[in-house]
């Protein structure tokens, strides 16, 4: 095993086959310059899965009366892409992603997609090397904090899905969200607005339509409780 290698699996705490290590860590972008050789996708698709049975099963354990609905929206926001993201950093598995010229010419080694992707490739290589036991042990490590500051973050662990529920609940139908993008493709740029029968609620930006989403949602959701609060001290 390199000594790169050797650094990552020191910071996840678990050795690794160091072949499936460097799957693990091969960007499609890479592969492609390389001439085709195999990427990390696969393994990606299998650490996705195994970190969502994870995160699922820690929850059901560890909060055992709280209904279906919240632990779904912690869920969402544990294994979202900016949440799995931010534990890569954590791991500097920038570092150590292969990429392409290109993708290394525009950021690649710090955008959430990359990262995140790569983290549940790695994990996916975890559970290939050693199992689901010892791949739960690694993924609550490093989820767990996550997973805490989600248990206490109320309707911020969804904000879409709170805002849709709440409009549902004011009789107000399902929100729209108009998204439109600017800028070139390395360094795109996206406003969303939340429309609620005709009338905007929220307005959001951010580098990715997610993001923009998330913060329109996260806007109307406060104008909606606060436009709720009007309404009740008029009426009293």
């Amino acid at each position: 095993m390199s000594a790169a290698a050797q650094d990552l699996a020191e910071r996840l705490g678990i050795d690794l086959d160091p072949e499936l290590l460097v799957l693990a860590l091969t960007h499609r972008s890479f592969a492609h310059e390389a001439g085709g050789i195999p990427t990390n996708e696969r393994l990606e698709f299998l650490g996705d899965a195994v970190v969502g049975l994870v995160v699922t099963e820690y929850l059901y354990r560890v909060l055992p009366d709280r209904p279906e609905g919240d632990l779904a929206k912690m869920r969402a926001a544990s294994v979202s892409q900016r949440a799995l993201a931010e534990i890569a950093r954590t791991l500097d598995l920038g570092a150590y992603v292969l990429l392409g010229k290109g993708e290394l010419a525009t950021g690649g080694r710090d955008k959430d997609s990359i990262l995140c992707d790569t983290f549940e490739a790695v994990i996916g290589a975890v559970y290939l090397s050693h199992g689901l036991e010892s791949t739960r042990r690694v993924v609550e490590a490093l989820i767990g904090p996550t997973l805490e500051a989600a248990a206490s973050m109320g309707a911020g662990l969804d904000w879409k899905t709170s805002v849709q529920e709440l409009a549902s609940e004011r009789g107000l139908g399902v929100p729209t969200y108009l998204v439109e993008g600017s800028g070139p493709d390395h360094e795109r740029y996206f406003e969303a607005r939340l429309v609620l029968d005709s009338v905007t609620w929220g307005v959001g930006e951010g580098t990715s339509k997610k993001v923009a989403e998330q913060q329109a949602a996260s806007r109307a959701y406060a104008a909606l409780i606060e436009h709720a609060h009007r309404d009740s001290a008029g009426a009293s």
